[in-house]
């Protein structure tokens, strides 16, 4: 039985409180249509004149103004404090692949718990947008057309393995961790491979492979795709 507050076919534009840039909406709406606020992403997205879904989160920073303009049904207070707003709405959306805009940028406290959800929630299939980059959680495998020389950075959350195909320096026998080895600032000799063994690979890519990833990631089928993590919040009843 699925229980998420958001449930789609189609995939899903999430949006924070965070740097949004003038063309961040539309590039992201154009591949994932239906759209989704987290707390004070709302003021973000009813400026914009786009309708929305549902609002999720402890709902301690959107405006009064934009509250107003939200339907009761679409409006879904998780009061617990032991999250953030973007894992309130991230486990509870149920979609292909998620675009999350307005997550990157500005305080580095609130990106670092960003990255932190994307690795505990591995079986949402989720991309970051920022200004310059695009950041993902590797699946188990991807493959992404590419020109040589593109930047292609692998961070590591915990201790991961991994092979590649594509890159001037390959990844295999060596074991990433965020106190040993990195991959930042590698780069593409052609088209990309990663295969990786464990939920706890970041993949940083310039942004105009927005859509690629976004394809790639929308299309993986649920055996490609990392299994829940053991949920660490029991969510409330939404309101």
């Amino acid at each position: 039985m699925n229980n998420k507050i958001v449930d789609e076919f189609e995939a899903v534009t999430l949006v924070g409180g965070g740097a949004v840039g003038p063309e961040d909406l539309q590039a992201a709406l154009a591949l994932a249509p239906v759209c989704v606020a987290a707390d004070s992403g709302a003021d973000v997205v009813l400026r914009a004149g786009i309708e929305l879904t549902a609002v999720i989160g402890d709902m301690d920073s959107i405006s009064p103004e934009a509250q107003a303009q939200i339907p009761t049904a679409r409006f879904h207070k998780i009061p617990e404090q032991m999250s953030t707003d973007f894992d309130k709405a991230l486990r509870n959306i149920s979609a292909p692949v998620v675009l999350a805009v307005g997550f990157c940028g500005r305080r580095i406290d609130h990106q670092l718990g960003v990255l932190h959800t994307l690795v505990m929630r591995p079986d949402v299939a989720c991309l970051l947008l920022g200004d310059e980059d695009v950041i993902f959680l590797c699946p188990p495998t991807i493959e992404i057309p590419m020109a040589p020389g593109t930047r292609v950075s692998l961070f590591p959350m915990g201790e991961v393995r991994g092979v590649s195909r594509g890159l001037e320096w390959p990844i295999e026998g060596l074991t990433f961790s965020p106190t040993g080895t990195s991959g930042t600032s590698n780069r593409a000799t052609g088209d990309l491979r990663l295969e990786v063994d464990a939920p706890l690979m970041l993949c940083i890519l310039p942004r105009r492979f927005l859509a690629a990833v976004t394809e790639r990631l929308a299309a993986l089928p649920d055996h490609a795709r990392w299994p829940a993590r053991a949920a660490p919040h029991r969510d409330p009843q939404p309101s």
